[in-house]
């Protein structure tokens, strides 16, 4: 490759798919771009000698070397220890109710005796199945609060995180992610479950071997001029954009006192069980009436991941813009490291899905953000790597693609 072309992101200039996924090593960090400006997370993905990444071998860890009746026996003394037996709520669960909640919340509750209380941040504008879905999973037999944050401000907080993180999911992930140990706080209940680590796909593989969330994501008590939603300051959302300093408490951290004082624990349920996203999927299907799309969703070929939220496309076509990894690498990946398509299938998949355009809620994500076609296309081409994207016959190509 040329070095005179830019790198963009921190990204390693010679791209390198694994040998045995779809994933290259331009994966972006899991972890969510939050109190800085800064969009250069550098690839946390790592390859071994035989040019396989770090995913597919906790992959192999996960069904090799794991004994999954032990870590399920930790799961119930886990609960046994928090378990209420005077009709109060003894965990909490965040989600949506979509496949990974449905399954995390209803096995806690029918299997292993739990009562948890589900919470759920709002998607920025729900899709008609994600809607049926939340339903359902209430339906099935769950108590919930719906937390929807306050419309004027989180239209801001994306619109700022796509212009300058090429990030709008920046706000609702920060707000997802801070919603459990918020209620934990707030009722005083200290067992929060997540449904699986999102370091398993790719971070480092020591990460899958702590059961917890790192509490300094959600405790940290920054100054207003260090804390940055949406790539901006919180200071100068108050002073150049006119937020009101009390509408930002939902994106805060909470007081790491108070939750001390609780005794807040954040457990991932894929520590405990051994997690399978479509296997996820079977089990909400049955026991609380999730249904999948009926129709695939835009840059992939999958019908039940990430379907509740009209900005979901976008997000994931953001990704590939910065990174060359769409919907479909991610999709195909996960599911050749569980053994549901081969690589060969998956290869063919990204090479018909990976690059396509998310048209479906194109206008109304852009009434949304309340940004023109023409600002959303200046957006997108400048965060384009020149390493990994090439400008040819009038359109844009990446430069590498899988085989």
């Amino acid at each position: 490759m040329s070095e005179q072309l830019e790198i963009k992101y921190g990204l390693p200039a010679e791209v390198v798919f694994c040998s045995r996924c779809t994933i290259s090593n331009q994966r972006p960090s899991s972890v969510v771009e939050f109190r800085n400006r800064a969009t250069d997370k550098k690839p946390t993905i790592s390859f071994d000698d035989q040019g396989v990444c770090s995913a597919c071998r906790y992959a192999e860890i996960k069904e090799n070397r794991i004994d999954w009746k032990l870590r399920e026996q930790e799961l119930v003394e886990l609960c046994n220890r928090h378990r209420n037996r005077n009709g109060l709520y003894d965990c909490i669960v965040p989600g949506s109710g979509g496949k990974d909640s449905a399954y995390t919340a209803h096995i806690l509750k029918y299997k292993y005796g739990m009562n948890p209380l589900t919470v759920t941040w709002a998607p920025h504008i729900y899709t008609d199945v994600g809607w049926q879905n939340f339903q359902h999973w209430i339906h099935s037999g769950l108590d919930n609060y719906l937390n929807t944050p306050n419309g004027k401000l989180h239209r801001l907080l994306t619109r700022l995180a796509f212009e300058n993180l090429v990030h709008p999911f920046q706000p609702f992930i920060i707000g997802q992610r801070l919603i459990g140990p918020r209620f934990s706080a707030l009722y005083n209940i200290p067992l929060v479950f997540y449904g699986e680590n999102q370091a398993e796909y790719g971070n480092s593989i020591q990460e899958n071997e702590i059961p917890t969330m790192a509490p300094d994501f959600y405790e940290e008590n920054p100054s207003l001029d260090k804390l940055f939603l949406g790539g901006v300051a919180a200071k100068d959302l108050v002073a150049e954009f006119g937020v009101d300093l009390r509408d930002l408490n939902p994106y805060l951290p909470i007081d790491g006192d108070r939750l001390r004082k609780v005794g807040t624990e954040v457990h991932y349920l894929g520590y405990y069980l051994k997690w399978d996203p479509q296997e996820c999927y079977y089990y909400a299907a049955e026991h609380t009436g999730f249904q999948a799309n009926t129709e695939r969703t835009e840059g992939s070929y999958s019908k039940y991941s990430s379907i509740d939220d009209r900005l979901d496309p976008l997000h994931y076509y953001t990704t590939l813009i910065k990174f060359g990894i769409g919907r479909a690498t991610y999709d195909s990946a996960q599911e050749i490291r569980t053994g549901k398509i081969t690589r060969e299938e998956g290869v063919a998949l990204v090479r018909r899905y990976d690059t396509e355009f998310p048209t479906r809620y194109f206008k109304e994500i852009l009434e949304y953000m309340g940004i023109t076609e023409e600002r959303f296309y200046q957006v997108i081409d400048g965060a384009r790597s020149p390493h990994l994207w090439s400008f040819d016959g009038g359109e844009w190509r990446l430069r590498h693609q899988v085989y």
